[in-house]
């Protein structure tokens, strides 16, 4: 089922550090909202309603209504989100506004298909290494997906997929893939467990150990005679 993604917001006028603890005294949180060619507007946001949303995905790579009070809604995104250093709370909120017509690039969560029966896992024993979580995106507003699925039945252990080895959606692109300096970020790998690795690096040194150890009495048996 999916949720509204709405933020009421009202207008703030008082401005610094002082002010900002008086809003989360009062249980809001404060922020900005800016872009589109448009003045930046100084915003309070309810705690309790923004926390909420926190529990969504969606709410941090999704187009929000940001609706100010005595005002016409906006479209949104959330480009920044400030939390307080250890406790469950945030001290201030960056909306980026959305213009109709005009390409947006947002990060979008990556999320993986078939972890646990990648031929890597289940007939190589490997561990997935998610090396991104999120991948920036570049489209119109209407195209935004919710999130790029990445299938991975086939890799094996030892491989990864990189950013090119996935088709964007339709009206998508991805920026961070850049041809012509070969940049090409992996999304995941498939590793062999690191205990495995550990044996094997030991096995490893114990056969040098003895090797050097044969060479040594061969040297020694070669001064003698």
């Amino acid at each position: 089922m999916s949720v509204e993604l709405k933020l009421d917001a009202l207008p703030r006028e008082d401005q610094g550090k002082g002010a900002s603890r008086r809003l989360r005294r009062a249980k809001q949180i404060p922020g900005i909202l800016y872009g589109a060619g448009k003045k930046p507007v100084s915003l309070a946001f309810d705690e309790e309603q923004v926390l909420r949303l926190m529990r969504e995905e969606a709410f941090f790579s999704q187009i929000l209504d940001v609706k100010v009070k005595g005002k016409r809604a906006e479209k949104a995104i959330l480009k920044d989100l400030q939390r307080h250093p250890f406790k469950p709370l945030v001290s201030h909120m960056d909306l980026l506004r959305i213009k109709a017509g005009e390409k947006m690039r947002q990060s979008v969560p990556l999320h993986f298909l078939n972890q646990e029966d990648a031929v890597g896992v289940k007939l190589g024993g490997g561990v997935v290494h998610h090396d991104l979580i999120e991948i920036e995106v570049e489209c119109m507003p209407e195209d935004l997906p919710t999130a790029i699925d990445v299938d991975i039945a086939e890799l094996e252990l030892g491989a990864s997929l990189h950013l090119s080895d996935i088709t964007p959606p339709e009206g998508v692109v991805f920026p961070g893939l850049d041809p012509e300096t070969d940049h090409d970020p992996v999304l995941v790998s498939i590793n062999a467990p690191r205990k495995a690795v550990e044996e094997s690096d030991e096995a490893d040194e114990g056969g040098e150990a003895a090797e050097g150890g044969e060479a040594g009495g061969e040297e020694a048996a070669g001064d003698e005679g």
